[in-house]
């Protein structure tokens, strides 16, 4: 008998018409499951991507143009639904300092400036990511996560598509919702000032 035969497996090996399953027979067996569950893996990890590359935004941009105007965390977060660390707010040796901003001001897509949150609708959800309980309206889309074995409300912008987070039901009223958003998707414009800030800086 080979020595990576799964003994499990051979203990519940039974006869199958006369013959018994041989430990090569368990072998392909498992082989197939783990391509079965791999590729099965790849679809759940690829699929709301694949949705959101499928629809249409406003501005729309080649993968090189998009690069072009994100910092890489910026892309990775966007435009491949990367998640930057809680608390630190870092990913790939930048952060954003958008957590801690407590004045009054739009929150805005870093990738192509369209409003989504006002400073009134975010609070301390205490998860180590900016929150909000609402969008300004006509801010934000949604489409369905199914990602790592979950199923998810993703939230990206309306008007280009970029990946902001994920929208929960555990958030504070009127709403009872809570928009988990990256704060390296978004910029931040102060209404005393009217410029744009909370750009990524070194983590």
């Amino acid at each position: 008998m080979r020595g990576d035969v799964n003994v499990m497996a051979l203990q519940d090996c039974k006869p199958d018409g006369g013959r018994y399953i041989e430990p090569e027979d368990v072998m392909e067996v498992d082989a197939m499951k783990r391509r079965s569950f791999l590729a099965a893996a790849g679809l759940a990890m690829f699929g709301a991507r694949a949705v959101a590359g499928e629809r249409e935004f406003p501005v729309m941009l080649s993968e090189d143009e998009w690069r072009a105007r994100l910092t890489p965390a910026q892309f990775a977060v966007l435009r491949d639904h990367a998640t930057e660390r809680p608390f630190t707010n870092s990913l790939k040796g930048e952060r954003s300092p958008l957590l801690d901003e407590a004045r009054a001001g739009t929150y805005n897509c870093a990738g192509c400036g369209h409003g989504l949150y006002r400073s009134e609708t975010k609070y301390d959800s205490r998860t180590g990511w900016p929150s909000f309980w609402d969008a300004i309206e006509g801010g934000v889309g949604t489409q369905t996560d199914r990602r790592f074995f979950m199923v998810r409300t993703e939230v990206h912008c309306a008007n280009c598509g970029g990946h902001q987070g994920h929208i929960f039901t555990d958030g504070p009223e009127p709403t009872g919702k809570r928009h988990c958003i990256n704060g390296l998707a978004m910029t931040f414009t102060p209404d005393a000032t009217g410029e744009v800030e909370g750009l990524p800086i070194g983590a």
